[in-house]
């Protein structure tokens, strides 16, 4: 149990209330017009970002002053109610199925995404069992191979909905971390050399995965399908120059870019608000990354450092990955960009990821 608790990080606090605060202006500004012709209220979207936005600051302020420590007590009961949460998506009549994928469970309009919730879970388990077996991390059978096991029936459980880039987001997460515990390059170089093919795989066993790809390499050649998001996602930034169009001024919006509130939000963001705006937001999440980085190398306890790292590093690698996919350097992915795309199932984990870290940062001296 640790004591003599002190106050949390306040830039990082800083960090993430601008970025929600820009998220909540921006679904809006780029969800008034889908919103109002799909649900005949321009505030549509608006209101569910500022109830979730509510939620999780709710959540983080929790996990803020929740020993942290208490985590790694409950580790096996959360990654066993994440796995029973991804089994219970995969049921018809309790999962809900939208676009040929089962990745929500709820009822009606509210609906929770199992898959996000994993992020966390299982970054709390690694983080747990890393910290118990860290004298033998650089043995692949009594170190690596126990959580590389629930890796992959969380792994598989996301694949069936199906969810790749979920999947190698936790995927890659875990890589880090256990990068960062020490583990043998050998083991490292082994699970990449195993990792990559299956990746390929996945991408060549279904066809809409293919033709993303394909995509990617030339977007105009398919420039109404396949390619479509891709190039709207260009025309916007391309339009918003060094100083942007104007808030609320985005005419990509107008049915031009499908769904412009959740994974491409940051090409109205940059249509909207330019280079300069775009450029703040990269800003405000590096400065974030480092504070997290600074809490991981500073934390009190090895379970504490590996919690850090793991939350860090998801974070960035879906900011990375969403931002890398709007300015189409990597094929079309389902990744929102934290605090900022609409949705609550992305938006309160991160949150209370957050907190997490907010934590650790008050028992820093």
């Amino acid at each position: 149990m640790l004591n003599s608790r002190k106050n949390p990080d306040f830039v990082l606090i800083l960090m993430v209330l601008i970025l929600l605060g820009i998220g909540i202006v921006m679904v809006f500004s780029s969800s008034a017009v889908w919103a109002f012709y799909r649900h005949k209220d321009s505030f549509y979207f608006l209101k569910r970002q500022t109830l979730w936005g509510l939620i999780g600051l709710s959540g983080m302020i929790f996990f803020m002053n929740y020993d942290y420590w208490h985590l790694k007590r409950y580790s096996k009961i959360i990654i066993l109610s994440v796995i029973v949460l991804l089994i219970l998506v995969l049921i018809p009549g309790i999962g809900v199925e939208l676009n040929y994928a089962r990745r929500w469970i709820g009822v009606g309009s509210f609906t929770v995404q199992p898959s996000e919730m994993a992020k966390l879970g299982m970054i709390i388990y690694v983080a747990s069992s890393i910290s118990n077996k860290r004298d033998k991390i650089e043995s692949i059978f009594q170190g690596i191979l126990p959580f590389l096991i629930v890796l992959g029936i969380v792994s598989a459980l996301i694949l069936k909905q199906p969810d790749l880039s979920t999947a190698v987001v936790i995927c890659g997460t875990v890589f880090i971390m256990i990068f960062a515990a020490g583990a043998r390059i050998f083991h490292l170089l082994g699970l990449i050399i195993t990792g990559l093919p299956l990746i390929m795989y996945l991408i060549m066993s279904e066809e809409y995965r293919w033709k993303r790809l394909m995509s990617f390499l030339n977007p105009w050649s398919d420039s109404l399908d396949t390619g479509y998001h891709i190039i709207q996602s260009l025309y916007a930034l391309g339009s918003g120059g060094v100083l942007g169009l104007g808030l609320g001024k985005s005419r990509q919006k107008f049915f031009y870019l499908p769904e412009p509130q959740t994974d491409f939000i940051f090409s109205i963001l940059g249509e909207e608000l330019g280079f300069i705006g775009g450029a703040t937001v990269i800003i405000l999440f590096m400065v974030l990354l480092w504070r997290g980085f600074r809490i991981a190398i500073k934390a009190p306890d090895y379970f504490g450092t590996m919690l850090a790292i793991g939350i860090t590093a998801s974070i960035g690698l879906q900011t990375f990955i969403n931002l890398a996919v709007v300015t189409a350097s990597m094929p079309v992915t389902g990744i929102p960009l934290p605090f900022i795309s609409f949705g609550g199932s992305s938006l309160i984990p991160s949150m209370m990821g957050i907190g997490v870290l907010l934590n650790i940062s008050r028992y820093i001296t």
